[in-house]
């Protein structure tokens, strides 16, 4: 029964709210009904019936609730007046305050929709008005009950008011608070996606750029000496081979950094690091790049216990650094790694001899490599510094500085 019975609530409370005038002139008549049978009921002490002048003023006082939600100030100081003008004609005569239960509407409703302060200081003026009236010009005694349930019953008003408008306040915060939390975490979503993506980019251009370039120029000598000498050619396209398996490891291995937890083929090998930076020197000594590695082995051989964020920044570095060299330096051009490790800082410095910029030149902005190093490098609040060699040195210095205890 009660399932049947909300939807047949719902539907009429729908349509008072959607018409709130058509509410309040069924409030006004309901209050005037109920004005009426106070008044008759109140004929036990009484000899005579409620007369026309009680009747036509509680009929105009019960009217001007319609207002109550438009003008709830005007409509209260219009009850009131017309409540004390029939308790002044009235005197003695046997109803006087029930007229009042349109003053306890318009007081509610003013309280409900009015800030505290000035909510208070109409429930005092109003509760003190009525009640003073009532004693001073009413049947004696002052004190009868019906004088004190005027008195309680307009305080009531006012304070029941006062709590529905702290309500209201209250869920209004609620439901502010909630969209704005709906939306900060909105916000962070977007920005960690797009962190999450501009990550992703960076590690496959860096995988793909250096591997890309090694299967190009291995591929480029195959091609030119595959007439002439085809052992050679072989041994390139070997190259090719195995620098293009590489490059389909390490794009499964970030491939895989978007799988979810548990799906299958996840890849488990760790992420490349300074420990396998020989690896990275002979593959490009393969391809033609003289690469040497100066800071003493102690500098290659720490790299286990530098922290994974700096280990694979300073190798992708190193590649990309790399690949430049090789891709812009010219032929012949040879490149150095220099690394020194610092008690709180890791610095990586790879410097060319090649004609890719001249001496005094700033960085090229074309490609995506520099501008993907520096983003790493800032992401660990480390420096980056990419320009030409210093002094009479030509061709190209990258240098970077890592701090090891992250960023504060």
């Amino acid at each position: 029964m009660s399932s049947l019975a909300v939807p047949g609530m719902a539907r009429p409370h729908r349509w008072l709210r959607a018409h709130p005038v058509a509410a309040d002139s069924l409030l006004s008549l309901a209050v005037f009904v109920i004005v009426l049978i106070g008044s008759f009921a109140g004929r036990g002490r009484a000899t005579e019936a409620p007369g026309a002048g009680f009747l036509a003023l509680s009929a105009l006082t019960c009217a001007a609730l319609a207002a109550r939600r438009s003008a709830p100030r005007t409509v209260l100081g219009v009850t009131s007046a017309l409540t004390l003008a029939e308790i002044a004609t009235d005197r003695g005569g046997p109803p006087r305050t029930q007229i009042a239960m349109a003053v306890v509407v318009a007081l509610y409703t003013v309280a409900a929709r009015t800030e505290r302060p000035a909510a208070w200081r109409f429930a005092l003026a109003t509760v003190a008005g009525l009640t003073a009236a009532v004693m001073v010009l009413g049947a004696p005694p002052w004190y009868s009950p019906e004088n004190l349930g005027l008195f309680a019953w307009t305080a009531l008003a006012g304070a029941v008011g006062d709590a529905v408008r702290s309500r209201r306040a209250y869920v209004a915060a609620i439901e502010e608070r909630a969209v704005r939390a709906e939306r900060t975490r909105e916000e962070e979503a977007r920005r960690r996606v797009a962190e999450e993506r501009l990550r992703i980019a960076r590690e496959l251009h860096d995988v793909v750029a250096h591997h890309i370039a090694l299967v190009n120029v291995q591929a480029g000598v195959a091609s030119h000496i595959m007439d002439s000498r085809p052992e050679q050619a072989k041994q390139a396209l070997a190259h090719v081979r195995e620098a293009s398996r590489s490059a389909l490891s390490e794009l499964r291995a970030t491939v895989g950094l978007l799988r979810q937890y548990g799906d299958p083929e996840a890849p488990t090998e760790p992420a490349p690091g300074l420990g396998v930076l020989d690896q990275l020197v002979d593959g490009f000594a393969r391809a033609g790049l003289d690469v040497t590695v100066t800071g003493g082995p102690e500098a290659v051989a720490a790299v286990g216990t530098l922290p994974a964020a700096v280990d694979l920044t300073a190798y992708r570095v190193v590649q990309e650094a790399l690949t430049n060299v090789h891709k812009h330096a010219g032929p012949g051009a040879r490149a150095e790694i220099t690394l020194t490790r610092g008690p709180d800082a890791l610095s990586v410095t790879v410097q060319d001899d090649g004609t890719g910029c001249p001496p005094g030149g700033s960085a090229p902005t074309g490609g995506h490599g520099l501008v993907g190093m520096r983003e790493r490098v800032a992401a660990l609040g480390g420096e980056c510094v990419a320009a030409s060699g210093e002094g009479d040195t030509a061709g190209f210095c990258v240098r970077v500085v890592l701090p090891l205890r992250g960023r504060t």
